[in-house]
């Protein structure tokens, strides 16, 4: 019997890196899309951000970081960030970027996990979308494709597609407003309400719900 792959769902700005290719080579199944949040997402619980160490020197001075942070601990319950890389250009003082680093794994519940290059990066990206999906039987749940869903399960999926939601928000959702029917009538005041949900997604929210559909914009459907 063929072994079941692991699936890795990749943001569409890592398609330029030498990861896909790597983790192809490796035997995962890789898919692009538009994630709401990180770079690689491999199971419904965890979600990894990708930072080369100069990068994540950058994210402590411009402030994303703490940010990238807070929503990756909202949306999954098992985030993880990569920094990747030999050596840091020190633009960062040493008790600063300690004080990063605890904050990461005290404040916002980060594992932190060092590698060399991509291909080490890859490596371990592997191992845990084989342990998670493999071995703690939790496959990642991809929209658009066939397979026999519960109820529940369906109802969550139809909430992710929701911009800025994943898993931990979709859940969150749900359960405040107890059918989609609701939520997806609930006005902006009522979805920031909802832990996960500030003013800017609520917003983001409602205008998806609310604008026409542009069929120039959907090139899929085109014949």
């Amino acid at each position: 019997m063929e072994e079941k792959k692991p699936e890795i769902l990749i943001d569409h700005r890592e398609s330029k890196s030498r990861i896909a290719e790597i983790l192809k080579g490796m035997g995962a199944e890789v898919k692009l899309a538009v994630l709401p949040v990180g770079d690689f997402i491999l199971s419904p619980r965890t979600c990894v951000e990708r930072k080369r160490r100069e990068d994540f020197e950058a994210s402590i001075i411009d402030g994303r970081l703490f940010s990238q942070a807070k929503e990756l601990s909202t949306q999954f319950e098992k985030p993880i960030l990569v920094i990747e890389g030999e050596r840091f250009e020190e633009r960062v003082s040493r008790p600063a970027l300690l004080g990063a680093i605890s904050s990461l794994m005290l404040d916002f519940n980060l594992s932190i996990f060092f590698t060399k290059n991509a291909e080490k990066t890859a490596e371990f990206l592997f191992a845990v979308a084989k342990r998670e999906q493999l071995s703690e039987k939790k496959p990642l749940r991809l929209l658009g494709e066939k397979h026999a869903y519960s109820p529940a399960q369906q109802k969550r999926m139809i909430v992710e597609a929701l911009p800025g939601v994943g898993p931990k928000i979709a859940r969150n959702l749900i359960t405040k407003f107890k059918t989609v029917e609701k939520l997806m009538k609930a006005k902006e005041a009522q979805l920031e309400k909802v832990d996960g949900i500030g003013p800017e997604k609520a917003k983001a929210i409602r205008k998806l719900l609310t604008e026409d559909y542009e069929e120039k914009e959907d090139p899929e459907t085109a014949l």
